[in-house]
């Protein structure tokens, strides 16, 4: 079967499958990370559905996503109209970000810059920069090579439901993890549609992020593990630095 590019199927019920992520928490997250600054707009980098562009705009910031999927702006743009909120949604990703006025701070959170080969990061992290206000901040998370490498990689992933099937099967190649996923997902006439897209997943470690952070003009502010826990095996690493 034909392979679609990633998030073409997925896109559209991305935020339904992470449904137990516990968002709550992650948005709090956030916010306490940009509380100590006195900031009223932002960037959400791989928006996605656009959770963190909507809790964002609820918290006061004027916010605008971006992804380079289209079925993901499209969902977004769903929830935030359903919501009646006014973030913007704009097709683009972080290596070639452009925006018409510079924001305060920008988000990529949720596995973004995974999809970003390590040798491209400097470049992405050049034009995040370039679309920050001095002393602007960039909030960002990568899933850890621990969870990459231990936890993903080599497995069968799945999420049964009434109305989508979620299969994933997972191959550590080198450096990275490629995903082939499988969707099954329920038309209005009752039946299923099997869709297939495939993923690469990129791991990053933490001194080469930082060392590109630096070289696109970044001071670290600080690094830690999800939601503020030790860096230790966790999930993800999150980073928070400052345009210089």
């Amino acid at each position: 079967m034909e392979r679609s590019r990633a998030y073409d199927a997925l896109g559209a019920c991305f935020e339904t499958l992470n449904d137990d992520c516990d968002y709550a928490a992650w948005e709090q997250f956030l916010a306490d990370c940009l509380a100590p600054y006195a900031f009223s707009e932002g960037i959400d980098i791989g928006c996605g559905n656009g959770y963190f562009t909507r809790a964002m705009e609820k918290r006061g910031y004027r916010m605008t996503g971006y992804d380079v999927s289209l079925p993901m702006l499209n969902r977004a743009k769903e929830l935030s109209a359903k919501e009646r909120l006014s973030s913007e949604y704009v097709l683009g990703d972080m290596a070639t970000l452009c925006v018409r006025r510079k924001a305060d701070f920008a988000l990529a959170i949720n596995d973004c810059v995974n999809y970003l080969p390590p040798e491209k990061c400097k470049t992405a992290f050049k034009r995040v920069a370039s679309c920050l206000r001095k002393g602007g901040a960039f909030l960002f998370d990568v899933s850890s090579e621990y969870k990459l490498r231990e936890k993903v990689a080599n497995t069968i992933l799945a999420d049964d439901r009434d109305d989508m099937t979620y299969l994933c099967f997972t191959a550590l190649k080198g450096n990275a993890v490629e995903l082939d996923v499988t969707l099954f997902l329920r038309e209005a006439d009752g039946r299923f549609v099997r869709r297939d897209e495939k993923h690469i997943q990129y791991i990053h470690r933490e001194e080469e992020l930082l060392a590109s952070l630096e070289a696109a003009g970044f001071a670290v502010v600080a690094v830690t593990g999800h939601l503020g826990e030790s860096k230790v095996c966790s999930d993800r690493l999150v980073f928070l630095a400052e345009r210089r």
